[in-house]
């Protein structure tokens, strides 16, 4: 069709010649039949490109979104405290995410783990953050007693609404939730943000044949609460 748009602009010819097409039996065979005409002229059966493009593009930024949902929630997962037994007890000893025990030169100092309880390698309520500092370069409210070889450690759950303390900041141990801050070199204590008290220290030793073992439980209440 020369003539003719299916997208309604304008025939040449105007109102007449669609009047003419519309009542006149044998037009041009090459024409449309005027049902068509009239429904593609019709703006509610249009749809602009940038209208494909807008949806197009809305389609995109949410599945962008989703695909970083994961990610977030995982570094920020709130803590929900099922298991009320003790965390770690003497001999227990501290493993990685894959339940491999942690030898004395595991980490260099500055370095730091996620670390578990060996006996409760189920248990995700319950992240280790193992930090290793030259001996020297902790005081404050450090338990010299609870240290080894360089190595502290501390409860990764924030103690103000419970995510996971995921972040740093030189030693300064930080929650991407509501940026509390923990100072490492100082027993954990509380910085900077709104956590009403320190991460929990917990004790720990290295074993007879050189991995890190806890002595006993959280020097604290694990998580929000506990004052």
């Amino acid at each position: 069709m020369a003539d003719d748009d299916l997208f309604g602009r304008e025939y040449p010819g105007g109102a007449e010649r669609e009047a003419t097409d519309c009542c006149v039996e044998g037009a041009d065979d090459a024409d449309e039949p005027s049902i068509y005409q009239a429904f593609w002229r019709d703006a509610r059966g249009e749809m602009e490109r940038r209208d494909y493009a807008k949806v197009l593009a809305t389609i995109g930024g949410l599945t962008a979104l989703g695909s970083l949902a994961a990610p977030l929630a995982s570094l920020t997962q709130v803590f929900e405290r099922q298991y009320t037994g003790p965390v770690y007890s003497d001999g227990v000893a501290l493993v990685d995410a894959e339940g491999e025990q942690i030898a004395e030169d595991r980490l260099a100092p500055g370095e730091q783990l996620t670390v578990f309880p060996a006996s409760h390698p189920g248990i995700q309520r319950a992240p280790t953050l193992l930090v290793r500092f030259e001996e020297r370069e902790y005081g404050g409210e450090t338990r010299a007693e609870f240290t080894v070889g360089g190595y502290a450690a501390f409860s990764k759950v924030c103690t103000h609404a419970g995510c996971m303390v995921a972040d740093r900041d030189g030693t300064t141990l930080v929650c991407p939730c509501h940026s509390g801050r923990f100072d490492a070199l100082s027993g954990a204590t509380v910085v900077g943000g709104p956590p009403p008290r320190a991460l929990p220290q917990l004790p720990i030793t290295l074993s007879s044949d050189g991995y890190l073992v806890a002595t006993g439980d959280f020097e604290g209440p694990v998580g929000p609460g506990g004052e």
